[in-house]
Order: C-alpha cells, then structure tokens, then sequence
C-alpha cells in the first residue's frame, strides 16, 4: 500500500511538473502576443499553414514571395506603401515567433502527455480532463487566426473584440493548466475547511474576478488603442471623467468602441482591483488560522499590485512604449497567478 502511495505520488508531482512547464510557457505567448500587438506585427503573415508554416522563409527567393504576398493585404496599401524587404523582415519575425511558440505549446503538451499515458502514470479521471486542455488549445490557435482575419479585410485593425476573446482564452487556457498542476502537486494533502477561512476564499474568487475583468479590459484597451490617448494621470484631459465618453448611440457601445471610455473603465477597473486586493491582504495577514507560507503569499500578491500600478501610470505617461507596455501585461498576468495560487492555498486551511 505505501509503494503503491508513493508511486501515486511520485507520478503526481512528474505530471505536476510538466504541467508547470507548460504554464510557463503559455504566460510567455500571452507576453510575446502583447509585443507582437505593441510593435503592430500580428498582420505580417497573412497565409495561416498550421503545419507547413513551421519554417521561416529561407533565401531571397522566398522572402520575396512572402513580402509579396504581404503587399496585397489593407496594412500594407493603407498604412506600410513602400516597405522594404528589411523593414518587412523586422515585423514579420515577430509575428512568426509567436505563432511557432503556439506551436511549441502544442507538441510541449501533446508529446509528454502520450508518453505518460503509455507510462499509465495518469490516473484514469484525470484522462478527459488532459483531452480537454489539448482540444482548447488547438482551439486557441484557431481562434487566434479568426483575430488576424480580421485586419486582413478592408481596415488594417483586429478587431478589438476578437482580440479580447482571444486573450482570454489564453488566460483560461492557463488558469486550467496552473490549477490542475497546482492540484496534483498537492493531491495527497488534506482539506481541512475552517470557518474562519470561509469568508477569506469568498475573498480570494472576488479578486480573481475583479483581476480577469482588468484583464479584458486591458484587452479593449490594446484593440481600440485606448492607451495612446489621454496620457495624463490621475485627469483625462484635464477633467475627471473622460471628455466625450458618451458620444456614441447607443450609449453601451461606449464601454466597447469609445477610446475615452475604454480607458477610462480601464482606470475604474485598477481602482477597484487595488481596493479589493489590499483589503484582501489585510484580511489574509489578520487571519490566525493560516499559515506562514500562505501568509508571505498575501505580501506577495500586495506587492506586485504596487508594482502593477506603477506599470501602469508609467505606460500611460509614456504613451505605451513596448518595454513598459509588455511589462504591464505581464504584471496583471502575475498578479492573476498570485491569487489562483492563493486561492488553491485556502482551499487547504
């Protein structure tokens, strides 16, 4: 019985493992998607091949025809006439990158799961769950050429609410992954559920909400350009609200296509998240029931909202340069992981 515990626990913590591995490498896709969006890369490629594209164009030859095919595309005739191979060479690696990291992803996820699988090192349960996760990120890849589609028609923009979408599948995609590794890793442990904790974790799914509602906003922020407008803090031009934020008819398309207003919910939205996350620092370091570990967990989380917030005015006050704007993304994507992990931590108190 204990061989048989251990053996358990053993491949457990190798799937844990693995599991983490691939997280990382989804947080550093969503990081190179944010670059790849800053630089206005994404509309290099415009012929999807999902298994002949592994390549980069090799010779003169090739890159010729690939900037000619680029030519024909609205980014091309509208905003970059007169691009030269060089220039074109500049956005397309990023653009490329990104799609061959998708594609690592992938194979990073679908080699080792067959090879455990015929190992029988994944308990049986745990089998459609694996099925799942690999299903939703071919989807993602799917979902994320949909995006590019649709700045390959007429006006040379992705859709800001494709965008999004795509964003946050990235962002589920991750939390799913994160949360089964985290869960595997801790499988033998048991919840001990304390009333006095109780109130805490309703706590910790608040700020995970109020975080993942940033994030989309951020989304919207990055489709309509948002950032590149009224760079003043803590005053919108001067005034407090956003002036003009309600130009559109009907008003709700305001939130989704006013550039005043989608930065502005953007700047609510940090307001809230920093309230929610303090008080929810406060509360975890006054709880006597947890313990160290979780506790420093709480310092963790309270610390990188300061840094986060600091992004962010710093981004805003610079007019988004890619260095500060990638950080930030990466911020709010660390900021989330503080309180998944926090929250899979009270599930143990």
């Amino acid at each position: 019985m204990n061989n048989s515990f251990s053996e358990s626990r053993y491949n457990d913590r190798q799937l844990a493992m693995w599991l983490f591995f691939v997280a990382a490498l989804i947080f550093a896709m969503v990081i190179l998607g944010g670059v790849t969006r800053l630089t206005e890369s994404g509309l290099s490629m415009v012929n999807w091949k999902p298994v002949t594209g592994m390549l980069p164009p090799i010779g003169e030859t090739e890159w010729l025809t690939e900037f000619e095919q680029y030519k024909t595309s609205p980014e091309y005739l509208h905003e970059n006439k007169g691009m030269s191979v060089d220039e074109f060479k500049s956005i397309f690696w990023f653009e490329y990158s990104h799609r061959l990291l998708g594609r690592t992803i992938g194979l990073a996820f679908l080699i080792p799961f067959l090879i455990f699988l015929w190992q029988g090192k994944i308990r049986r349960p745990l089998i459609p769950r694996f099925v799942i996760l690999f299903i939703l990120g071919g989807l993602q890849g799917v979902l994320g050429w949909y995006m590019v589609k649709s700045g390959l028609v007429n006006i040379p923009q992705v859709s800001q609410y494709r965008l999004t979408a795509h964003l946050v599948a990235a962002i589920i995609l991750y939390a799913f992954i994160l949360w089964t590794a985290m869960s595997l890793l801790r499988s033998q442990q048991l919840v001990d559920s304390q009333p006095s904790v109780a109130g805490l974790r309703n706590h910790g799914r608040m700020t995970t909400a109020v975080i993942s509602l940033m994030i989309i906003s951020g989304g919207l922020v990055a489709g309509t350009k948002a950032g590149y407008v009224f760079n003043t803090f803590p005053m919108m031009g001067g005034q407090w609200l956003p002036p003009g934020g309600m130009a559109l008819d009907p008003w709700w398309i305001n939130l989704f296509e006013n550039l005043a207003t989608v930065q502005f919910s953007h700047r609510v939205l940090a307001i809230v998240v920093t309230l929610t996350v303090l008080t929810y620092a406060l509360r975890g370091w006054r709880n006597k029931a947890i313990n160290h570990t979780t506790r420093f967990n709480f310092t963790l989380i309270f610390m990188m909202l300061l840094v986060q917030v600091g992004l962010g005015i710093a981004t805003l006050l610079h007019v988004v340069p890619v260095t500060l704007g990638a950080m930030h993304q990466a911020g709010a994507l660390v900021l989330f992981t503080l309180a998944l992990i926090l929250n899979h931590r009270l599930r143990m108190h």
